[in-house]
């Protein structure tokens, strides 16, 4: 490589970096202006998408690609601070229902514009073929890094990592 050309390595780490300090920085800021993860806000913006701003948690889990374990922790973060409560299903015994509540929405409208809605704003403003080769290109990112296989949802967020790809 002669001295003109960029160093594509250095270029390639340089933008991971500064898309996992955007990533922390979104977080920071989340968790300053309206006390929230970004897992906890995507749940209050699902809620808040549905006609009755109610959900299950398995149906919360599918949208967000992620377990049902990890919907209940989040859900019990959310109750805790009165964001959303829990309620039987009128329809099915076995089922609970999650609410949002005034304090949900409050909140929900207090968060800073999400990062990814950033991201998707952007993205679709793409021609096809650059959506195509943006998608190809992160994921072959994903396959170099060995993090292909991991378990992720859309939500953009960082933090500790278990060995089974779930946030801990």
């Amino acid at each position: 490589m002669s001295e003109i050309e960029p160093d594509r390595v250095d270029e390639s780490l340089i933008a991971l970096r500064r898309i996992l300090r955007a990533t922390e920085q979104y977080e920071r800021d989340l968790a300053s202006a309206a006390g929230l993860s970004p897992a906890q806000l995507r749940v209050l913006q699902i809620l808040a998408s549905k006609p009755d701003t109610t959900a299950t948690p398995k149906a919360l889990a599918q949208q967000m690609g992620v377990s049902q374990a990890t919907v209940t922790s989040v859900v019990d973060k959310l109750v805790s601070r009165g964001h959303v409560r829990r309620t039987p299903s009128e329809t099915d015994r076995r089922q609970t229902n999650i609410i949002l509540t005034v304090t949900g929405r409050g909140s929900l409208e207090e968060a800073p514009d999400a990062l990814q809605q950033r991201y998707v704003r952007e993205f679709v403003k793409l021609a096809d073929w650059e959506q195509a080769q943006l998608v190809s290109s992160l994921e072959r990112v994903a396959a170099m890094m060995d993090a292909h296989k991991i378990d992720a949802s859309p939500v953009l967020t960082v933090g500790e990592i278990d060995g089974a790809g779930k946030r801990k």
